[in-house]
């Protein structure tokens, strides 16, 4: 039976991470540094996409190059992340655990760029990561901030 209690379905997709990079952000190297030498890594991504959200939300309107900015990190993330996904067999359904840390960086991929399409009016876009998210694990959205 899957963490998700469907005797049926596909098992959670537990990816391995990047130990490296992962310990480089903890330890404070500058995130774009890290992208830069760890591109597949998707929790890199993910905090130069909310970084750049936060910066660009934080006037009194969102700053559309600041937003384009987070949605551009987010999806090079989010494709990252998706890679990595189907390299640990996953076929574009399925559990993805937020409970498993090494999943956090796609998946909070998926919801800064959830984010940045909702500000910029990409309705449709936003929706999918919402979908991919509470397929993934409806965890994930609450965790994120998104419901």
């Amino acid at each position: 039976m899957t963490s998700f209690g469907d005797l049926l379905g596909p098992q959670p997709v537990l990816l391995t991470g990047d130990d490296e990079a992962e310990s480089d952000l903890l330890n404070g190297a500058a995130p774009a540094e890290v992208a830069a030498a760890h591109p597949t890594a998707s929790i890199a991504w993910a905090y130069l996409a909310e970084a750049a959200l936060d910066a660009a939300t934080a006037g009194d309107a969102p700053d559309p190059a600041g937003v384009v900015t987070a949605y551009a990190f987010a999806r090079t993330g989010y494709h990252r992340g998706l890679d990595q996904l189907r390299r640990h067999g996953w076929k574009g359904f399925g559990p993805v655990p937020w409970s498993h840390e090494p999943n956090r960086g796609f998946l909070r991929c998926v919801g800064a760029l959830a984010r940045a399409a909702e500000i910029i009016g990409e309705e449709d876009e936003h929706v999918r990561c919402l979908d991919l998210l509470n397929d993934s694990d409806p965890q994930a959205a609450a965790e994120l901030g998104l419901v």
